[in-house]
């Protein structure tokens, strides 16, 4: 049995990882009958959203470990204790979260950072020659982590952030939310997923499936 691991960047498409994606995600998993665990960072996310408004709450502080484990059902791992050897391929599904706890995209585009954890387990699979797919904004980290190898990304047709992203060096390609992009060369598959506002869940599924179903082939 095929094993991945999952990342979480918290729970709530405005702060942390999007719910629908991330479930969607493991759902996609357990029906191709493959295992999985849940990991996400030990740290305090950037901030707190309203999710009916949309405004910040600067008096609330959550932790992106706790609030990922909501989605996990308390079954989630601090990311540090990721063992790439235990594992075939690895997934992260977007949501915010990713572009302000995993990293400082959402601030910075092109020139931000990713927190030192995450990159050292993107690279630690990179260099295992593991495939990653990559899931709404989430592109964005592989693109950072790996532009310099110019890989083929896509976050859908969101003309902005795909600048960003080619200013890393990586290359853009226009997605429909229901299709995945495959680099082989890279070992990557993204998808774009909700970076549609308007998408509709089983467009953003079938995407999803699609990318779940390429990450395990690209993995024999």
């Amino acid at each position: 049995m095929k094993k991945v691991a999952v990342i979480l960047s918290g729970c709530g498409y405005l702060d942390g990882a999007e719910i629908r994606e991330s479930v969607l995600t493991l759902l996609a998993l357990d029906i191709n009958g493959i295992d999985y665990n849940i990991f996400a960072p030990d740290m305090t996310q950037h901030h707190v959203v309203n999710h009916i408004t949309g405004v910040p709450d600067q008096s609330a502080s959550r932790n992106v470990l706790e609030e990922a484990g909501r989605i996990a059902r308390g079954k989630v791992t601090p990311i540090t204790e990721i063992n790439v050897e235990e594992y075939d391929a690895l997934v992260i599904p977007g949501g915010f979260g990713v572009a302000k706890n995993l990293s400082s995209f959402a601030f910075k585009g092109s020139i931000g950072e990713i927190e030192p954890e995450v990159l050292a387990v993107l690279k630690s699979f990179r260099l295992s020659n593991k495939p990653i797919g990559a899931i709404c904004i989430s592109p964005a980290l592989l693109a950072l982590a790996f532009g310099e190898n110019k890989p083929t990304l896509t976050i859908g047709q969101h003309a902005e952030t795909a600048t960003e992203i080619e200013k890393t060096g990586s290359i853009h390609q226009i997605c429909a939310t229901n299709e995945c992009v495959i680099d082989k060369t890279n070992l990557l598959v993204t998808t774009p997923a909700y970076m549609d506002d308007q998408a509709n869940l089983r467009d953003v599924f079938q995407g999803i499936s699609k990318l779940v179903k390429a990450v395990v082939e690209l993995s024999k």
